[in-house]
């Protein structure tokens, strides 16, 4: 790799792990396409629905970047991507501010959807925040780590997406929410089935860590599933095309989940994400043609 600038811009592209901004935005382009179906889509709103998620994933990044590093828990040894703060790319006080300075932008998001879903929201954009710190500083280290992905990557981003172009909650918003938490958290399984033996030592007491490998295989392969079972259960809602399309990503999940079993254990598995990612966006595609396709009949 070409030597990186000490507190470049490349350095700042690369701690962002623009890769990640995927897990982000799949919630909020699911809601958005189901209030399109329902004739609610608003453009304003989506695109700070956007604006949120994707600062707050950055922000997130950052801080999971920095108390790694000050923790000690995220070495040049490390199976997975390397960090900015652990390589030298970004020192510690450059990476406080810049997680200020993702944050009060992310905020600026946040306050501009008061008019459209009320103050309720601002309890949903403070809880992102502080439970982006929660995450890193406490959180992953008890096997919670799975349940906030369910949270801030399905209920509240699909929720609250929905309903500041709605002004109503509907119970197919919880099933698509249900459908994008379980499906993105596959991504978090893998790494966390990649990173057992270390996590282990370090003292990170993930879910795969305490249950075992066994357990990760299938709790990987199961949460997809179950994913897709969730958006086909807005079938009964009469959203028929999306009980259908998303049914294509099973395919690619499967072959997924054995080269990850194959494989089993060590930097290999890095591949897997990148296979997991595209996954994670296949579904959220068929998903979105899905409830065009229905519109536009």
């Amino acid at each position: 790799m070409t030597k990186i600038k000490i507190n470049g811009a490349q350095a700042w592209f690369l701690a962002a792990r623009p890769k990640t901004l995927t897990a982000a935005l799949i919630p909020v382009a699911a809601a958005s396409a189901l209030a399109f179906s329902n004739g609610h889509l608003e453009w304003l709103p989506t695109l700070l629905c956007v604006c949120f998620a994707a600062l707050m994933q950055i922000a997130a990044n950052f801080i999971n970047d920095l108390f790694d590093f000050l923790k000690g828990t995220d070495g040049k040894d490390r199976l997975g991507p390397e960090r900015a703060c652990a390589q030298g790319w970004i020192t510690p006080q450059a990476m406080r501010k810049g997680i200020i300075l993702t944050i009060v932008p992310a905020c600026a998001a946040g306050l501009g959807l008061l008019p459209f879903g009320g103050w309720g929201l601002a309890i949903l954009g403070i809880s992102c925040i502080i439970f982006a710190f929660l995450y890193t500083t406490l959180l992953s280290y008890c096997g919670l780590g799975d349940l906030l992905v369910w949270v801030f990557f399905g209920f509240v981003p699909v929720a609250g997406t929905y309903y500041v172009q709605a002004g109503q909650l509907i119970p197919e918003v919880w099933w698509l929410a249900a459908a994008c938490g379980l499906v993105t958290d596959t991504l978090l399984v893998l790494n966390n089935y990649r990173d057992r033996d270390t996590d282990r030592i370090s003292g990170k007491r993930t879910l795969i860590v305490t249950m075992g490998e066994p357990f990760g295989r299938y709790f990987y392969f199961l949460q997809g599933v179950a994913g897709y079972l969730c958006v086909a259960a807005l079938a009964l809602y009469g959203h028929t095309w999306v009980a259908i399309l998303p049914m294509f990503y099973l395919l690619p999940h499967y072959l997924t989940w054995r080269k990850m079993v194959e494989i089993n254990h060590g930097r290999e598995l890095n591949r897997i994400l990148g296979f997991t990612s595209r996954n994670m966006l296949t579904f959220a595609l068929l998903v979105v043609a899905a409830f065009i396709a229905e519109k536009l009949q």
